[in-house]
Order: C-alpha cells, then sequence, then structure tokens
C-alpha cells in the first residue's frame, strides 16, 4: 500500500460523507419531508382551531352531563384529572392564588342542565370541531401528497360528526377505564397485603393510567390516518405510526406543566400565560400528529409500496409518489 493510500482523507470530504450519511437516516428524511409539505404552518393552523372547539366541548359536556356528576365526586375527579391529563393546563383545580387553569373548575361545574348557554356551545362544538376535524383531514393528505378526497361536502361533514362523536365516547370510555383499572389494581395490591397509600400502588396506578392514555392516543391517531384521511395504509405501518405518535403525544403531556410554566415565566405575555401555554401545547400536538403521518408516508415510500387513497385521485407529491 503506498503512501497516497495511507493518506487521510480530507476534512470536507469527511464532512460531506458525515452529512450524507445523516441525511440518509429515516429521522432525518421524515423531517424533511415534513418540512417540505408545510408541516409547521399546517400543525399552527390546526392548534388555533383546536383550542376553541376544545372550549366548546367542554362547556357541552358539562352541560349535558354536569347533574350526574355533581352528584358522584369520584365520577366527578377521574373525569377532571383525566381531561388535565390529556390536556394540561386546562381545568383549574387549585381555586385559591394564581390561575392554573383555563377554565375554572367551579364555574364549569355550575353548567349542569341544557340551558340555552349549552344550545349556544352546541353551535359552536359543531363549527369548530368539524372546522378542525376537516383541517386535520387536508393536513394529514398534504403528508401523504394527497389532494382532498373527491367526496361530497354533506358526506364528508357527516362523517367528520361521527368521527368526532365516536372519539368523545372513546374520551369517556378510557376514564372509566381508568376508575376500573385503579381500583382493580388497589384491590389486587390488597390481598397480597400492599395499601392503596404505598408507593408501589401510586406507581403502579400511575403506570395503568399511563397505559390507558396511550392506548387512547393510539386509538385516535390510528382513526384520523385511516379513517378521517380516508387514506389506506398497511395495518402494521398504521400501528407504527400511531404508536410513535401516542409516545410523542404521551411526552408532551407529561411535559404539559413545563411548557405552561415557560409562558407564566415570560412577562409579555404573564396577563394571558395559562392560554398561551396551552396554544404551544396543541401546536406541539398538532405537529406530532402530522410527523407520525410523514413517519408512515416515508415508511411506504421505502418499502415501494404506494399510497392507496380511499377516496380521490391518485397520489400527485408524496414521497410514494416521487419515487
Amino acid at each position: 500500500m503506498t503512501a497516497a493510500n495511507k493518506a487521510p482523507r480530507p476534512p470536507a470530504a469527511w464532512l460531506r460523507a458525515r452529512i450524507e450519511w445523516a441525511k440518509a437516516l429515516k429521522p432525518v428524511r421524515v423531517l424533511t419531508h415534513y418540512s417540505n409539505q408545510r408541516g409547521p404552518i399546517l400543525a399552527s393552523g390546526l392548534a388555533y382551531r383546536g383550542l376553541f372547539a376544545v372550549f366548546a366541548a367542554l362547556w357541552l359536556a358539562f352541560s349535558i352531563a354536569g347533574i350526574v356528576i355533581s352528584d358522584n365526586e369520584q365520577l366527578q375527579d377521574t373525569i377532571i384529572s383525566t381531561l388535565n391529563n390529556a390536556i394540561p393546563g386546562l381545568i383549574d383545580t387549585d381555586g385559591a392564588g394564581p390561575q392554573s387553569g383555563a377554565v375554572d373548575l367551579e364555574v364549569l361545574l355550575s353548567a349542569g342542565g341544557f340551558t340555552w348557554t349549552g344550545a349556544i356551545a352546541l353551535v359552536g362544538l359543531l363549527y369548530t370541531a368539524v372546522g378542525w376535524l376537516g383541517s386535520a383531514r387536508s393536513s394529514v393528505r398534504e403528508m401523504f401528497g394527497l389532494p382532498n378526497p373527491a367526496t361530497s361536502f354533506a358526506l364528508l361533514k357527516a362523517r367528520d360528526i361521527a368521527l368526532g362523536a365516536v372519539l368523545g365516547v372513546a374520551l369517556l370510555l378510557s376514564a372509566a377505564l381508568s376508575v376500573a383499572s385503579t381500583s382493580a389494581t388497589s384491590f389486587l395490591l390488597g390481598l397480597i397485603g400492599i395499601t392503596s397509600h404505598s408507593i408501589i400502588s401510586t406507581v403502579t396506578s400511575r403506570v395503568v393510567t399511563v397505559v390507558v392514555m396511550l392506548a387512547l392516543d393510539a386509538f385516535t391517531l390510528a382513526c384520523l390516518y385511516r379513517v378521517l384521511a380516508s387514506v389506506r395504509i398497511p395495518r402494521r405501518r398504521l400501528w407504527a405510526g400511531a404508536l410513535l405518535g401516542a409516545v410523542g403525544l404521551g411526552v408532551l403531556k407529561i411535559l404539559g406543566s413545563s411548557l405552561l410554566g415557560g409562558a407564566s415565566s415570560n412577562p409579555l405575555i404573564a396577563s394571558f400565560a395559562v392560554l398561551a401555554g396551552l396554544l404551544i401545547f396543541f401546536n406541539f400536538s398538532c405537529q406530532v400528529i402530522l410527523l407520525g403521518a410523514a413517519w408512515i408516508d416515508v415508511g411506504l415510500a421505502d418499502a415501494g409500496i404506494e399510497v392507496d387513497a380511499l377516496a380521490g385521485p391518485a397520489p400527485s407529491k408524496g414521497v410514494a409518489a416521487r419515487r
């Protein structure tokens, strides 16, 4: 071997090789695809719409179910805890001191009975929720390089309302499952002499709650990608992307209080820090949702699988169509 062959590679060539290696990694290609498909802009629009949809849904739900849960403190606490776990900073449960949530709990519980305010909330919910679902459909399909589906407007909106109702019922079921699983865990641990106030019982209950929320988030994302966006995705890849997105949403929920605290520490937005924190949380959550779709699309392209839309023309500009 000559001395020339033993000479080290020039720094510029080494750097280019490292850059090409990094660009070939799937996470990097997913981020590139997400950026090329205008993911950050789409997520910002979804976050803005989603914030108003949640407020309308919250008031409507408590207007209808307020009479039932007002006499059941355990169910009331579980629902409030489930909502705050799903959206940190949504409901203020402190009752004193600086506001730690966007909605005061006492005011929310006073909404019992479907009054004229509930009717207004229903109209607002239908408008904002259906609008969010429509925007989510377009955004997810954008990640796959698909145009809007060629389905009638009325049919799309009817399907959006049905899907929104299913997801709402899923949220209530997750609260019921959380109560049931916590009670079952405490009972089983009690059989071996572990009290409900012990560290083991607390950690186990927390793990069960996280698993339930993870399953709900994965189910929700799978519905968004498969049903709402009307894209045929192989089951294994669908659930892989949904689980990845669910883990990302779970991390955001765990860090939700930090996001809210970060907004509160900024003196320029201290007067509306709770809303700012919620908007930041919604923005990150919507980015995770679209990143999950981008991950699926890049994976389909790597496997040579064409995106198959349930409705509408063939793919136009997604990763799978370009390869």
